[in-house]
């Protein structure tokens, strides 16, 4: 149907496209993943200026026509997050969260929580430098697997339910598996364990540390239950 549509949403990623426009990923509460076009936007008198880049928060109104691809005909910032484009590490670390929402959920798979997950995500980097570290990083995507459907069994072995010697992960068995039945993971200390349990406990702002060798473990364990269970790739966490 078309008309416009009203929304608040965070650009993922911004592509030029043609001599003056930009093909926008964006992703919303109401409609999950969208593609939108802002004609013109690269203009220098463009009504647009600089807020249709990655990271913004922005209230727009898209035309909706008969094409999957959506056009931006008003745009209000809600939050530009400009001090987490200051440092490397934060705006690393911002893109590699907007990635993971781009590539986790579709279009047309509204998520709420995901939304809000991901604008905490980006006020916390804007807020404190210090939560561009691995262990936030992987505090996020924990999350994101727990909106996404996928969260990792970590209470009992994931292929025959033991709750006792938990000592590997199984991507393939979506969690935790003991020592019967590590044959199809990989060992996993049990500080990597514990920080994952912590992390998905606790609220984003308060992500537990880890040792160097926990977080490695820690990131093995959630890019293996992606790539067998969304079966997509995550692009690796930023290490600093």
């Amino acid at each position: 149907m078309s008309g416009p549509l009203k929304t608040e949403a965070v650009v993922l990623r911004s592509m030029r496209f043609g001599e003056a426009d930009r093909i926008l990923h964006l992703y919303t509460p109401e409609r999950g993943r969208i593609s939108a076009i802002a004609k013109g936007v690269r203009k220098t008198r463009s009504r647009f200026g600089g807020r249709l880049e990655p990271f913004f928060r922005l209230r727009l109104v898209l035309h909706e026509g008969r094409s999957d691809l959506l056009t931006v005909t008003s745009a209000e910032t809600v939050s530009a997050f400009p001090r987490l484009r200051e440092g490397g590490p934060t705006l690393d670390a911002a893109a590699r969260a907007c990635d993971a929402v781009n590539r986790l959920f579709g279009e047309a798979e509204p998520q709420p929580p995901v939304f809000h997950l991901l604008c905490n995500e980006l006020g916390l980097l804007e807020a404190d430098a210090r939560h561009a570290d691995l262990a936030n990083q992987l505090a996020f995507r924990l999350k994101l697997l727990v909106a996404a459907g996928f969260a990792p069994q970590l209470a009992a072995c994931a292929a025959c339910g033991e709750r006792e010697h938990l000592v590997g992960f199984s991507g393939s068995d979506g969690g935790v598996v003991c020592g019967s039945c590590e044959a199809g993971g990989f060992p996993l200390a049990e500080e990597a364990h514990a920080f994952m349990t912590d992390a998905l406990a606790r609220p984003l702002a308060d992500a537990p540390a880890g040792s160097p060798r926990a977080l490695r473990q820690a990131e093995r364990a959630i890019a293996e239950t992606v790539e067998h269970h969304a079966h997509v790739r995550l692009r690796a966490a930023s290490h600093g």
